[in-house]
């Protein structure tokens, strides 16, 4: 386990595209579950994408068919393609890791034991 560190964060309009990226220490990404969560103010942090070990791929139903989670092992880095932002997609983005719990990723609806500092995302209509 170790760093997460986020980027790609950023202004922009409403129907845009922003690609966030996280580096990830060690080999987190072939060995973790690995997920992004959001938080706006004011508002609780919601998970939107979680991908499993194996690739699997979990959306919440806020971003499904606009959001993708993805990574790369060999350059153990997480990634969250963000297309058709609406000013409701405005939060702090972070990615978050941790390992299988008997064998069970904690997915889109569980907390993970490690995460980032975040990026801002702020779309304006």
């Amino acid at each position: 386990q170790g760093q997460l560190v986020e980027s790609g964060g950023g202004s922009v309009q409403a129907g845009g595209s922003l690609r966030l990226s996280c580096a990830a220490s060690g080999n987190t990404a072939s060995s973790y579950c690995m997920g992004w969560f959001r938080q706006a103010p004011g508002k609780e942090r919601e998970g939107i994408a979680a991908i499993e070990i194996d690739g699997s791929t979990t959306y919440a139903d806020s971003v499904k068919g606009r959001f993708t989670i993805s990574k790369d092992n060999a350059d153990n880095t997480l990634y969250l393609q963000m297309n058709s932002l609406k000013p409701e997609d405005t939060a702090m983005y972070y990615c978050a890791a941790d390992f299988p719990w008997r064998g069970i990723c904690p997915g889109i609806r569980y907390p993970y034991n490690y995460s980032g500092q975040g990026t801002q995302v702020t779309v304006s209509s």
